[in-house]
């Protein structure tokens, strides 16, 4: 990225939003190597939960990192002082970049401060929506040239090159554009977004249908992902089955919404759950098995994981007639279930002056 005309702070404060997402089909297929040799396909829609970030001028010249939703904080004396191996990495990432690319080094006194609105390892790819904020709250404070796509792919950088966080691509480019897209990821690193012109009233029928529930287990999905990296660097069979389905099921998904057919979005997502579990190890534990089941037998007409799995959100589709039995139920048997509602803008940034 080519640094142009050195942006300067202003007096001001800037806070940003990003959304969370539903992966609803498709994913796994946006990690390397599979990607880059068959292209990957994902579909998903963002939802009216967010990572926040807040940027403001520090009184006395520090530079602070705090994360209130986990209670944490840091405090450093110079850019020297914070380094990328431990920590609010995300926070001290994305802060070297901005100083070391567009302000010469010149690291200013600011007061970062982020939450988020889901528990770390909710496979709501909330990790990419909390650095999308945190960049997003930068391009506003600094007047810095990024588009939408300079963002996400900035975004994916910090977190899977410069911080080695494993995961794919797609929560970076959901959490900047918002919506519900069907993204591709092809060859050469290139990514193309494509919103959905789904008509309103099948938009509310299927948020009408959805449940979320909240397996009650954070989980790293890192093991889970290097074995599916593993599965498809060694061309494993099994897992390169799973996912050409899941690639499969992003396009048919794509069509099921576009025509309204509900009942044909859950049979797709069974059919994803399925295929996903043959990617790799972990992805279904006992308490994800027992809600799961717990709510097909409480009227849901199919669901999935949402992320890499191993824990995290569940989804399920219902008959809206049913969607409060299907939340009750689900709630006494230990899970925390709730409606859920689509999101139509990305991620976006507003200052406020002192």
């Amino acid at each position: 990225m080519i640094a142009l005309t050195r942006p300067t702070a202003r007096a001001i404060d800037v806070r940003a939003r990003a959304p969370l997402r539903l992966g609803l089909a498709g994913g796994g297929t946006d990690l390397s190597p599979y990607c880059d040799q068959f292209g990957g396909a994902v579909l998903n829609a963002t939802i009216d939960r967010f990572a926040f970030a807040h940027i403001a001028p520090s009184p006395d010249g520090a530079i602070s990192f705090r994360a209130r939703d986990i209670g944490a904080e840091e405090r450093f004396d110079s850019l020297d002082a914070i380094s990328l191996d431990e920590g609010l990495i995300l926070h001290r990432a994305v802060y070297r970049h901005v100083v070391e690319t567009w302000l010469d080094g010149e690291a200013p006194g600011l007061t970062v401060s982020t939450t988020i609105d889901a528990p770390a390892g909710s496979g709501l790819g909330s990790s990419s929506a909390l650095a999308v904020a945190l960049i997003e709250a930068f391009r506003v404070a600094l007047d810095l040239p990024l588009g939408p796509y300079d963002i996400a792919r900035l975004a994916f950088e910090i977190e899977r090159v410069k911080l080695g966080l494993a995961g794919g691509r797609q929560d970076q480019y959901a959490a900047t554009f918002g919506g519900v897209n069907y993204i591709e990821f092809l060859a050469n690193e290139r990514v193309l977004v494509s919103p959905l012109r789904v008509p309103r009233a099948y938009l509310n029928e299927f948020e009408s249908s959805l449940v979320v529930c909240f397996t009650g287990q954070s989980r790293r999905s890192d093991t889970i992902i290097q074995e599916q990296i593993g599965g498809l660097v060694s061309a494993d069979p099994e897992t390169l089955a799973g996912m050409h389905s899941l690639k499969a099921d992003a396009t048919a998904m794509r069509e099921a919404m576009l025509r309204g057919e509900i009942r044909a979005v859950a049979d797709i997502l069974m059919r994803s759950w399925a295929a996903k579990k043959r990617t790799a190890s972990g992805i279904a534990t006992e308490v994800v098995d027992r809600l799961f089941e717990h709510g097909l037998a409480n009227g849901a007409w199919g669901g999935k994981v949402s992320g890499a799995g191993g824990g995290g959100f569940l989804m399920f589709c219902t008959d809206p007639e049913n969607r409060y039995r299907l939340i009750t139920a689900l709630n006494a048997a230990g899970g925390q279930a709730s409606s859920v509602k689509f999101t139509f803008d990305g991620a976006e940034a507003w200052s406020v002056p002192r």
